[in-house]
């Protein structure tokens, strides 16, 4: 690889990098190409130049930001050939629950801004990101609850699952907005509480499973 080729990805990787954490930081609507261009050490053309506009290196920060974070903590984590959907859906929600707790981790911090100042730029981005994991949680909480559980039941099990990791994300956002008041709820421990969430989450599973198949 040439000398020139690698400057020029690590220029795109600095933009990249820099922006979501702005885009995280402060929003769409806030952050500025002068500001992520002066953190990334780049001139503002080079924005124009890799990405042609804001709104491109909005969606591209978040993909990449997702990305990075699906890399460093995998759904599938270190389960063996074979595992069980209990297993594999526990280490989707401890994965889930570690993307969300790292602060280093942003792209659910940028959806945060956007549910609070809506772009709808990452609308599609996110079908295409996101939905899929989504159905493969959904499909590990029809195995988890037996083939006969309904549509609704899963919906709703998923929505508990959800809330539960995303209560991380509203203590990060007090925290942050508020850092002289003290959280209702201490939940540092990640590890500990993903393995909580983790539990909790199949244990409520196996209860529903077991009330809508009581010979089962």
């Amino acid at each position: 690889m040439s000398e020139l080729k690698t400057k020029s990805e690590q220029t795109r990787l600095r933009l990249l990098t820099a922006a979501c954490r702005i885009f995280a930081d402060k929003g769409f609507q806030i952050a500025t190409i002068a500001e992520i261009c002066e953190q990334a050490n780049a001139n503002i053309a080079s924005v124009n130049y890799y990405f042609g506009d804001k709104e491109t290196l909005y969606l591209e920060s978040w993909r990449f930001a997702f990305n990075r974070e699906l890399a460093q903590y995998p759904p599938d984590g270190e389960l063996i050939p074979g595992a069980s959907a209990e297993q594999r859906l526990a280490s989707r929600i401890k994965s889930m629950v570690y993307r969300v707790a790292d602060d280093n981790s942003y792209s659910f911090a940028i959806l945060h801004r956007e549910m609070a100042n809506p772009t709808r730029l990452l609308v599609d981005i996110l079908e295409k990101e996101i939905n899929p994991q989504r159905l493969q949680m959904f499909r590990l909480i029809k195995e988890c609850l037996g083939q006969a559980a309904s549509d609704q039941q899963i919906q709703y099990c998923h929505a508990s699952i959800m809330g539960q990791c995303f209560q991380l994300l509203r203590l990060k956002h007090m925290r942050n907005t508020r850092p002289n008041r003290t959280p209702p709820s201490d939940l540092s421990d990640t590890k500990a509480y993903a393995e909580h969430v983790a539990q909790f989450s199949l244990a409520g599973l196996q209860a529903i499973r077991t009330q809508s198949n009581p010979f089962q």
